[in-house]
């Protein structure tokens, strides 16, 4: 049966196809004004990809932020049970899976089956977020594809506020003005992140493995923090980290069909 998972998320609407379970087809825009319209496209982009017609999807379910608007979907998934199926579709062994995206991050334990045991979600501040880098980066005139690697070159551990984009944003500048390099700027803006994403999940009890899904999976400078903060030698992360919730979605329409 093919099944399709929709993520209408803050900034992209990503859309996973799957036949037997396999993935087959993908597609991102970004979400904008209209989320319905998002949706469509996304869809459209996804089937195209998959070389079928939207009318060969058997079931269709949705998640994400804007999953109210996905008037195609048979049913919606919350946030965290499709992170946790996504999670362990890509890893088996996944106990931890933390989604990391523009606007929100959340953690949760998970058992063998991709049930989820406990969760935590950081909802009320962009600091928890790939917001809060993107902000950053803006503050040091730098790219979000630059400031990631450019944390691996640092050695210094600089004590930040992550607790408000608005505070942490007056720090960088008070270390620019201090002289103090982009390289251990970025280090510390990547600390103070992972170390509000850390308490999250020491909150619900870390387990192994530990997975990070969501599109600031795609930043070596945040992953590498985590690392350290949690003090593990690994966190696993699928190639397309930014689809990991619409396959949670399409995973479970296949559970139900």
């Amino acid at each position: 049966m093919i099944t399709a998972g929709i993520d209408c998320g803050a900034k992209n609407t990503k859309t996973i196809i799957m036949k037997d379970r396999k993935i087959i087809g993908k597609g991102m825009v970004l979400t904008g004004f209209d989320q319905g319209v998002a949706v469509n496209s996304s869809l459209d982009a996804a089937s195209k990809d998959a070389g079928i017609s939207k009318n060969d999807i058997g079931k269709i379910y949705g998640t994400g932020s804007g999953r109210e608007s996905i008037g195609i979907a048979e049913e919606k998934v919350n946030d965290i049970k499709a992170m946790a199926k996504g999670g362990i579709y890509f890893f088996p062994n996944a106990r931890t899976v933390t989604d990391v995206g523009a606007e929100e991050g959340r953690v949760a334990r998970i058992d063998e089956n991709g049930n989820v045991v406990d969760f935590a979600i950081n909802e009320k501040c962009a600091a928890g977020a790939g917001a809060f880098i993107e902000s950053m980066a803006r503050a040091l005139e730098m790219t979000l594809e630059e400031i990631g690697p450019l944390a691996l070159k640092s050695d210094k551990e600089i004590p930040m506020n992550a607790q408000c984009v608005i505070f942490a944003e007056s720090e960088v500048v008070g270390l620019i003005h201090a002289k103090t390099g982009k390289k251990d700027i970025s280090r510390a803006i990547h600390d103070a992140m992972a170390s509000r994403i850390v308490s999250m999940i020491r909150r619900v009890g870390i387990r192994k493995d530990v997975v990070m899904i969501g599109g600031v999976g795609h930043n070596p400078g945040f992953k590498n923090s985590m690392l350290r903060e949690l003090d593990i030698t690994e966190i696993y992360i699928p190639d397309l980290p930014e689809y990991g919730a619409a396959v949670g979605a399409a995973v479970v329409a296949a559970e139900k069909a």
